[in-house]
C-alpha cells in the first residue's frame, strides 16, 4: 500500500522558505546600506584586499592632510616675502631720485616705514608662533626695534632664530624641508638699513656725505633684495612641489576609493533586480507551502 506523509516535505519547504526569506533580508540590506556586507568577515576572501586598500587610503589623506598645512605656511612665507620685496623696492625707487635731485622731503620716514615692514615681516606669525625663527620660537627672531637700532649693529647681532628647518613627510619616502629663518632673508639688508641710519636723518637736502652713504646702501640694498627673491624663488619650487605631491596623493585616493568601492559596495540595479527575482520565489513558496499544509489524507482518499 502507497504511504502519503506530508511532513517530510513540509519539512522540505520551511527550510527553502528560511532560504529564501535570508536571501531576501540580504538584497534589501544591501539596498538599504549600498553595501555587500555590514561586516570584513562577509566580504570573504576579498576582506584582506580591502583591508590593505583602506590602509593605504588612511595613509594618502594624512600625507594630503599634511601638504595642506605645509601650502598654508608656504604661502604665509611667499606673502611676507613678497610684502619684503615691495617695500625694498619702493625705498630703492626712492633713494634713486632722493640722489638724482637732490631733495630728500619725507626721506627720513619712508626708510624707517621701509625697516617697520621688514621688521614686520621677518616677525610675522602663524597661531602664536613666529614663522621665521626657526625652532627658537619663543621669542621674536628679528631684534632691532627701531632704524636707529641698526646704527653700530652687526648683522650676526640682529638675529634670534637658529639654523633648524621645519620639515615634513608628503608622500611615500618623500620628506619636504620647507622652514626659513629671518637670518636666511635679512643678514644682507642689515648693512644697507645701518649705512642709512648712520647717515640720517634725512633733512629736506642731501649733503653731500649723505649721498656717499645713499650710494654705498643701494649696492647694499641690491644684494639684500637678490637675497629675499632668491630664498622667495626656492620657496615658490617647494610650493610647486607640494602642489604635485598633493595631486599624486588624490589620485591615489581616488584610485583606492574606486578598487575599495569595487570590493565592498553593491551594484544597486542587480540588487533590485535580485529583489524582485526573491520576491516572486518567496510568494510562490508560500503558496507551495500553504497548498501542502491544507492537503490531510482524506483529501487524500476522496
Amino acid at each position: 500500500m502507497t504511504r502519503v506523509a506530508t511532513i517530510p516535505m513540509q519539512t522540505t519547504l520551511a527550510s527553502a522558505l528560511s532560504r529564501s526569506q535570508q536571501s531576501l533580508a540580504t538584497s534589501q540590506m544591501q539596498l538599504a546600506t549600498g553595501k555587500k556586507a555590514t561586516d570584513y568577515a562577509g566580504l570573504g576572501l576579498d576582506a584582506v584586499r580591502t583591508l590593505s586598500a583602506r590602509s593605504m587610503l588612511e595613509q594618502q589623506k594624512t600625507y594630503q592632510t599634511v601638504a595642506s598645512t605645509v601650502s598654508t605656511t608656504l604661502s604665509l612665507y611667499d606673502a611676507n616675502l613678497n610684502q619684503m620685496d615691495s617695500s625694498l623696492s619702493d625705498l630703492r625707487t626712492q633713494l634713486m631720485s632722493a640722489l638724482g635731485t637732490g631733495d630728500s622731503p619725507g626721506l627720513q620716514s619712508i626708510v624707517e616705514g621701509a625697516f617697520s615692514d621688514v621688521r614686520a615681516s621677518l616677525n610675522a606669525t602663524s597661531a602664536g608662533v613666529p614663522l621665521f625663527a626657526g625652532s627658537q620660537t619663543a621669542d621674536a627672531p628679528f631684534l632691532p626695534e627701531t632704524l636707529s637700532d641698526t646704527v653700530g649693529l652687526d648683522a650676526a647681532d640682529a638675529f634670534a632664530n637658529d639654523d633648524v628647518h621645519q620639515s615634513a613627510r608628503i608622500g611615500d619616502g618623500v620628506d619636504v624641508e620647507y622652514g626659513i629663518t629671518a637670518s636666511e632673508v635679512g643678514t644682507n639688508l642689515i648693512p644697507a638699513f645701518r649705512t642709512l641710519a648712520e647717515a640720517g636723518p634725512f633733512g629736506e637736502t642731501l649733503t653731500e656725505d649723505q649721498k656717499t652713504a645713499i650710494r654705498t646702501a643701494l649696492d647694499q640694498l641690491d644684494t639684500g633684495l637678490s637675497g629675499v627673491r632668491n630664498v622667495n624663488a626656492a620657496n615658490g619650487r617647494r610650493q610647486n612641489q607640494v602642489e604635485s605631491l598633493t595631486s599624486r596623493a588624490s589620485e591615489r585616493e581616488d584610485l583606492l576609493s574606486e578598487v575599495i568601492g569595487n570590493v565592498e559596495d553593491a551594484d544597486l540595479g542587480q540588487v533590485a533586480i535580485d529583489i524582485s527575482q526573491r520576491q516572486t520565489v518567496l510568494e510562490a513558496s508560500y503558496s507551495v507551502f500553504a497548498q501542502l499544509s491544507s492537503m490531510s489524507l482524506a483529501n487524500y482518499l476522496r
